[in-house]
């Protein structure tokens, strides 16, 4: 399996890296993706990509609760990180209007920007869409975002609005511990994405999966998703963990 979005680099992670890392290759967790969150957290996450190469691969973005007024200038430095870097992807980028609605038209230039680099180094987009479902369908209608392939990383929306979004393009979307809990009622968006389209992802330390909701997510949980979107679609686990895997290496490329 791949985990196609985890922040291991993060502080919650400094005294017990290691011991993640191996419960995740113990799991099956062969591979797992690091997307950028701002500025400040590029050095962590390269230190931890070095430490496990081959292991570990790494995103570069502007994540959009980093956007204010002064975007334009943290924009130009995470450019030149991208292109100095070696990166699998632009993420994770895209619009938040969960904590702040202050900055939405920084947000959309922000991702327009930003998925214009993507297109251009012929690079997938992880978007990171919160409580901002309708401003992103907009945003994609505006003719200001070119067309790209990306995930929708934490998807929690509802089946019509996987229709919606595949009238805007060929999209991935990706799953985490939230499709195990009980109120969550995403069986439904899941039977629609459908497994081809499907990709894992833990987004540790956020949004661990029953039982361990609360605590701090890791990769090694991974098989939980894995085994839930499994049941969803009357399948077998091992399928899932094929499929996935197959999904992630046609969308970031194998490593």
């Amino acid at each position: 399996m791949i985990d196609t979005h985890t922040h291991i680099y993060l502080e919650e992670f400094d005294e017990d890296r290691a011991e993640v890392v191996r419960r995740a290759r113990e799991a099956g967790v062969e591979r797992v993706i690091l997307p950028n969150v701002d500025l400040d957290t590029v050095a962590a996450m390269q230190a931890t990509h070095d430490l496990y190469p081959g292991y570990c691969r790494m995103a570069m973005g502007l994540h959009p609760t980093s956007v204010d007024a002064d975007y334009r200038e943290r924009l130009d430095q995470t450019h030149r990180l991208l292109l100095a870097g070696d990166y699998c992807a632009v993420g994770e980028i895209g619009l938040d209007l969960y904590w702040d609605k202050s900055f939405v038209r920084e947000q959309e230039e922000a991702f327009a920007v930003q998925t214009g680099w993507a297109v251009e180094l012929d690079l997938p987009v992880i978007i990171h869409c919160r409580d901002a479902f309708a401003e992103m369908v907009a945003l994609l209608q505006s003719g200001r975002v070119p067309s790209f392939r990306g995930v929708f990383h934490s998807f929690t929306g509802t089946a019509d609005e996987v229709r919606t979004l595949r009238t805007l393009g060929d999209y991935y979307f990706g799953i985490n511990g939230i499709v195990t809990f009980k109120n969550a009622h995403l069986e439904e968006m899941v039977r629609e994405v459908g497994i081809d389209r499907l990709l894992l992802e833990t987004d540790a330390p956020y949004l661990a999966p029953v039982p361990y909701r609360g605590k701090r997510n890791e990769p090694s949980y991974l098989p939980r998703m894995a085994q839930r979107i499994a049941d969803i679609l009357g399948t077998t686990f091992a399928e899932v963990e094929s499929a996935t895997t197959a999904n992630a290496f046609r969308l970031f490329g194998e490593w």
